[in-house]
């Protein structure tokens, strides 16, 4: 056994004779599977394993750029054909029998511990975001309710009305959703979803301030409309940008 470590955009191949039957853990950071065919493979993250028999994986990427490293295991003993630039770490003889008992056995807990993991990291994602659109929506209730206390109308000429403050909530509520989908989808296919999020949302939150602009109001309300936009996006674009990089760290 020994330790592959790759840095932030490394890329190592993955020779068949050279890697037969060998079984991968990732132990920190991220490794995508490059494929055969060259589509790119699945992300797998930290604890995530993986069976390079039978799976067309031409090599492994880390896609991100903080160091990632991966333990494998060749049970036929081709670890000596490993790359010198791939440093080897030795472990128990122990964990050797276990992973080998694993190999003799058939069992590749591999794509589905990567996909397991992978899912549990959508789900928390998308909890963190729940979190943060409900303070979100308070958040800008709360702003809301504040500047009319102090005399904004928030009566938009085009409708003739004045926006009640549930209003507020309620497109907070939506946007704050949509949000959300996009960082999921970014955790999901984007090898940097961090750096990806914040160049979205805060484009889409430029774009968000354009309405209030052209919305003919006086110059109290249209200024407290700009405001509370960017009360929303103060939290929820911080709160989902933690929390990819915690996911993809």
């Amino acid at each position: 056994m020994w330790t592959l470590t790759l840095r932030g955009g490394a890329r190592v191949a993955v020779v068949a004779a050279e890697w037969y039957d060998a079984f991968g853990v990732v132990t920190s950071g991220r490794v995508q599977l490059e494929l055969r065919d060259g589509d790119p493979g699945p992300v797998l993250g930290r604890d995530a394993g993986f069976w390079l028999r039978g799976t067309g994986v031409r090599a492994l990427r880390n896609p991100g750029r903080r160091t990632a490293r991966v333990r494998i295991v060749s049970p036929q003993g081709q670890d000596r054909h490993m790359p010198v630039s791939a440093p080897r770490t030795p472990v128990a003889e122990g964990w050797r029998n276990d992973m080998n008992r694993m190999n003799d056995t058939g069992v590749g807990a591999g794509p589905a511990s990567g996909r397991t993991s992978h899912t549990h990291g959508l789900r928390g994602l998308a909890g963190t975001g729940f979190i943060a659109t409900l303070a979100a929506m308070v958040a800008t209730t709360l702003a809301a309710a504040l500047a009319q206390a102090v005399g904004v109308d928030f009566e938009v000429p085009d409708g003739g009305e004045t926006i009640p403050l549930s209003g507020f909530a309620v497109v907070t509520g939506f946007f704050s959703v949509v949000g959300i989908v996009v960082a999921v989808a970014l955790l999901r296919w984007s090898a940097r979803p961090a750096e990806r999020f914040v160049w979205t949302a805060v484009s889409l939150t430029a774009i968000s301030l354009v309405p209030p602009l052209l919305s003919g109001a006086n110059a109290v309300t249209t200024t407290a409309l700009l405001a509370l936009h960017l009360v929303a996006a103060s939290v929820m674009i911080p709160t989902l940008v933690r929390s990819l990089r915690t996911r993809t760290d």
